[in-house]
């Protein structure tokens, strides 16, 4: 029996089991024992969870034995059928107090696709055990970044200016789609040198990584001169802002259209702290990124 059928049962025996000559719903005793729900969605894992090989032994992807989130986001949960992936998930919720609104954003976004696109596959392994953790510049990175929440037509016109204003003004949305850590420090932010004014699109602080994010806005396809344009606010901020112990600036172009080879051949082969990611309007299709995931051999 599947995880559905045994809560659905479980339902079953519960409602018919008390007085049926009570004419009031809410006196029908509709809970379910914690150690059921847990249960079911546990025989879940072990049902949908193949023999997958990393490093010689088999996975076994468990969800965790404390039983602390809420029904709902359990029964969220039973509907994933990647047991790593609901590991993954279920670990974020905790750490991160998502409510099932934001939990369900998340999972619409596909943040667990786009977090392993970007990570090889020892990191990817770790999503399933840690969550997303946040220990070098490069595990910042989500690519497609995903603006949905922005309310900006896909096809529409608008301008670098107006980007940004929407997403001051979704500023808290905009924080939870970059990850953990993130704090807001300014926009517009002018730094000069020779008697020349530069204005930085937005600034931010991760309190996890110890430094700087700059990021700059590109509504077109990304040029050399963008990536070098960053890396000279990345160099300002390193050697001008920055305290001796925090750690090196990271900075981040959101791009609408970028070529991968160019990046690669623009930036220092030892790059760690210019990133580009592509940014797009609408939430991505699941199916697509599972595809490219396939393609990528994770």
């Amino acid at each position: 029996m599947n995880s559905s059928s045994q809560i659905s049962a479980t339902l079953s025996r519960k409602s018919s089991s008390r007085n049926q000559s009570t004419s009031s719903v809410d006196k029908i005793d509709l809970k379910i024992q914690p150690s059921e729900i847990h249960s079911a969605i546990s025989n879940n894992s072990n049902d949908s969870l193949t023999s997958n090989q990393r490093d010689g032994s088999d996975s076994d992807c468990q969800l965790l034995p404390d039983f602390r989130l809420s029904w709902s986001h359990y029964v969220k949960l039973m509907r994933i059928n990647n047991p790593e992936e609901r590991r993954f998930y279920e670990i974020e919720c905790l750490n991160n107090n998502w409510s099932l609104r934001e939990f369900e954003r998340q999972f619409n976004s596909s943040l667990y696709e786009r977090l392993v696109l970007s990570r090889d596959k020892a990191k990817v392994w770790e999503l399933s055990e840690k969550g997303q953790i946040l220990e070098n510049p490069k595990d910042v990175i989500k690519d497609p970044i995903v603006l949905e929440f922005l309310g900006l037509p896909e096809l529409a016109s608008f301008s670098e200016t107006e980007l940004e204003q929407q997403i001051i003004n979704k500023l808290e949305n905009f924080m939870l789609e970059l990850g953990k850590g993130f704090t807001f420090v300014g926009r517009q932010v002018r730094i000069t040198f020779d008697e020349k004014h530069f204005h930085i699109d937005l600034v931010l602080y991760n309190r996890l990584l110890r430094c700087f994010v700059l990021i700059e806005l590109k509504l077109g396809e990304l040029s050399p001169q963008d990536l070098g344009q960053l890396q000279m606010y990345v160099n300002y901020y390193d050697r001008f802002v920055k305290l001796d112990d925090e750690c090196k600036t990271i900075g981040i172009i959101l791009c609408k259209l970028k070529n991968d080879t160019l990046v690669e051949i623009t930036l220092p082969e030892e790059n760690t702290q210019i990133f580009a990611e592509q940014y797009q309007m609408v939430l991505p299709g699941k199916e697509e990124l599972r595809k490219l995931i396939e393609e990528k051999d994770i």
